[in-house]
């Protein structure tokens, strides 16, 4: 570069915390590249990653009459390999992705995989309830890392304007997992049993992992602090991301005199996120204290028999499809009022759902509103979370999502199994409802917080 040309600054990018350069024009600078195409092979092998992680960690629930059979434990014994699984996450998602925040997130995503699938090998083959225990924690730890690294991949991919679509195509994979997933594993375990359903999946596992290893595209991922750039320190990158816009500086001898540096603040994002991440915890424990024990509800509840749980499963996931195609285009922009009127729809049609369970056409429709409704949630507080999150702490914020996340779950499996224990199957989803609303009123108080703090 020669001496004389101008250099532009990085500006302080206020809606997500991240340095930026200026989208105006700049007498003297090179001209902007174009865009990059949307990159749609990547995000779907992202999202065919997540498809087969969210489907090993769900397929219990729709084998959890046979599996219990097999290893003569009662349901809500089996239902806590949900609970041992997230647990595993909970404790060790964090951690890991510190460990390996400096490694490539492209080879972790197939490392996981390979894992999960030899994860699910052991759970086809372990002759005890216990030994199926340990298969789970290993596909925990696998769970954690994958999720500690998929979370902000997405958002690595594309500018931020796109984050929203992005995350809604890699979460996809989630909820296709609840419409295709579950449901085949379901079917393949009724008809060949429940360790043969888990040799299929982990032999889907490998196939996925040679697919994101050939379509995935790599991302630049950790920043490391500059190596002083000739002497400069470590903290001009907090100066830089906290100054003004200015206007494009032209190096020259006043230009070298050495300027006092502003200390490295807290990130101001870091309480927006500990608050979603909250919200995210309260509304899985009240999800999965019922969607854990679906099965048991569908044929105790609702007089369906056992061969129709399928299909249930399947319509249940195909309504949440048409909640995910929601999130992405309706409120793709609008998250906020995405996740209200989510927390809003699932209350209602959980509490018709259980009002009504002895008409069973009444008790259908509540059942794939609720689908719809929960189908959207996911997808928008990830996106409401990348939204909130500066640039820098987007891999930290996705690992403590991931971490609230799975606290839910197992927090709500654990729930409802004490539940169904000591009150039966009926009680579970009222309680499902008294968590729903006040999931709802933490969402419009945070709200209310965060926009105190962003005006301050």
């Amino acid at each position: 570069m020669s001496l004389t040309s101008p250099i532009e600054l990085p500006r302080f990018d206020p809606a997500n915390g991240a340095t930026a350069h200026s989208d105006r024009p700049r007498t003297g600078s090179v001209a902007s590249t174009p865009p990059a195409r949307f990159p749609w092979i990547g995000l779907l092998a992202l999202s065919g990653a997540v498809f087969l992680s969210v489907t090993s960690e769900m397929l219990p629930t729709g084998l959890l009459p046979e599996m219990s059979a097999d290893l003569g434990v009662p349901q809500s014994l089996t239902g806590l390999l949900v609970s041992w699984f997230a647990f595993t996450v909970v404790l060790t998602s964090t951690p890991l992705a510190l460990l390996t925040k400096r490694l490539p997130r492209h080879g972790l995503i197939v490392f996981v995989l390979l894992v999960f699938a030899l994860s699910n090998v052991l759970t086809a083959l372990a002759p005890s309830y216990e030994l199926v225990v340990a298969t789970r924690v290993l596909g925990g730890l696998a769970h954690g890392l994958f999720w500690g690294v998929v979370g902000a991949y997405s958002a690595h991919l594309v500018p931020k304007e796109q984050i929203g679509r992005a995350i809604s195509i890699t979460i996809s994979g989630g909820t296709l997992a609840f419409v295709f997933g579950v449901p085949l594993g379901t079917a393949a375990g009724h008809a060949l049993g429940w360790r043969l359903s888990f040799v299929l999946l982990a032999v889907l596992m490998l196939i996925g992992a040679a697919l994101v290893w050939r379509f995935l595209p790599k991302v630049e991922h950790y920043v490391a602090p500059p190596r002083s750039d000739r002497g400069a320190p470590a903290q001009a990158t907090d100066a830089a991301a906290s100054a003004p816009d200015p206007e494009p500086l032209t190096v020259q001898a006043e230009a070298a005199a050495p300027r006092p540096q502003a200390p490295a603040r807290r990130d101001p994002t870091i309480a927006p996120v500990a608050l979603i991440c909250v919200i995210a915890a309260l509304i899985m424990i009240g999800h999965y204290s019922f969607y854990t024990y679906i099965a048991p509800f569908l044929i105790d509840g609702l007089g369906v028999d056992p061969s129709a749980i399928a299909p249930f499963l399947f319509a249940y996931g195909i309504a949440g499809a048409v909640g995910l195609l929601l999130s992405g285009t309706v409120f793709s922009a609008r998250p906020q009022l995405g996740i209200v009127l989510g927390l809003v729809v699932s209350a209602v049609s959980v509490s018709a759902l259980s009002i009504w369970s002895g008409m069973l056409p009444v008790a259908i429709v509540a059942f794939l509103l609720w689908g719809v409704a929960f189908g959207a949630l996911p997808a928008l507080l990830q996106t409401r979370l990348m939204h909130t999150a500066s640039r820098r702490i987007r891999d930290t914020a996705s690992a403590f999502y991931t971490t609230a996340f799975n606290t839910g779950i197992g927090g709500g499996a654990l729930l409802g199994g004490i539940l169904l224990e000591r009150s039966g199957i009926t009680s579970v989803p009222f309680v499902y409802v008294g968590i729903l609303v006040a999931a709802l009123v933490l969402v419009l108080v945070s709200q209310l917080v965060i926009r105190r703090r962003s005006a301050a």
